[in-house]
């Protein structure tokens, strides 16, 4: 498969990008800083140098055509003020999900965070954070063309993967290592059927082949 990231530096997508690489999928991440090419590179990815912030949907469309699915990884980050969850958490996941359409991808992942929900209240940048994920979730799953599926991580960390979650509609909060949100993602990305649904996930005793299967309703 041919997969376009957003947020292509990210530290899940970089994870992801070494899994696809390693299992032989064509991998392109979209990054905002040329000095971030060498990371990409080094995990197996193409680089491709877009600010989604201010790009266009028809340049981000032909960074996507002929892909055979998206993955929106991008966030502004911890430090990030209160317009940047607006202009990247929701603009740019609304800007990607749009191009996708445009260039004619259905298969889309989320990265979404636990707790997301558009009508959460509060104004802490933490609330506007959750707030922009959701608007973003919900704009997404408003698209008919897209065969989208939602994952909202727990508390990520950085610990070794272990390969053992629990993936459900609702788990309750709890931790999650990156590595095993990455191999999520990439078990997804190979399950068409988990299209249309919004998952919640943190470590848990269930192999992630065997989650994501059980989800799918296999």
């Amino acid at each position: 498969m041919r997969i376009v990231i957003a947020g292509g530096h990210g530290q899940i997508a970089l994870r992801l990008e070494r899994l696809l690489a390693a299992r032989g999928d064509e991998v392109a991440g979209i990054i905002r800083k040329a000095e971030q090419s060498d990371d990409l590179r080094a995990a197996g990815a193409e680089p491709v140098v877009l600010d989604l912030e201010s790009a266009s949907v028809e340049e981000v469309a032909e960074q996507l055509r002929g892909a055979d699915a998206a993955v929106f990884a991008a966030g502004a980050g911890p430090g990030s003020g209160v317009n940047r969850k607006d202009t990247v958490d929701k603009g740019a996941a609304v800007l990607f999900a749009d191009a996708a359409v445009r260039a004619g991808v259905r298969r889309f992942l989320v990265v979404s965070s636990m707790g997301a929900d558009a009508g959460h209240q509060g104004d802490e940048i933490f609330d506007v954070y959750l707030r922009a994920k959701g608007e973003a979730d919900a704009y997404v799953q408003g698209l008919p063309s897209l065969d989208w599926t939602i994952l909202r991580p727990g508390a990520l960390t950085d610990d070794a993967g272990t390969g053992l979650v629990r993936l459900e509609a609702r788990t309750g909060r709890g931790p999650v290592p990156r590595d095993d949100v990455a191999a999520v993602l990439a078990e997804l990305l190979d399950t068409p059927a988990t299209s249309g649904l919004v998952l919640e996930l943190i470590s848990g005793s269930a192999p992630v082949a065997v989650a994501v299967k059980a989800v799918a309703g296999n």
